[in-house]
């Protein structure tokens, strides 16, 4: 089914996917060409569909490295990814 030129009400979610990536992403960030731009948007749907809490998850990640416990009295470390612009955060050991 194509969709209507200029017509972002008839694709919903493809059009929230580019808002969620150019605010987060390439709104910071000077791109360098394609091959920068595929590097950085690989590197953040890798963050986007595996480590990102969802919320139909109860904010849990889909691929979480670990299971996930309760951290209010462990310390954490951060990871950053995407230069970062977004943080990860892992138990620290």
């Amino acid at each position: 089914m194509k969709i209507p030129p200029r017509c972002p009400q008839a694709n919903a979610y493809a059009e929230r996917f580019v808002h969620t990536v150019r605010s987060e992403v390439t709104d910071r960030m000077l791109i360098f060409g394609q091959r920068h731009l595929r590097t950085v948007l690989d590197e953040y749907a890798q963050h986007y569909n595996g480590r990102r809490p969802h919320r139909g998850q109860q904010l849990h990640p889909p691929q979480p490295d670990h299971p996930t416990a309760d951290l209010t009295d462990e310390r954490m470390k951060r990871r950053p990814v995407l230069g970062g612009l977004i943080n990860e955060r892992e138990r620290a050991a």
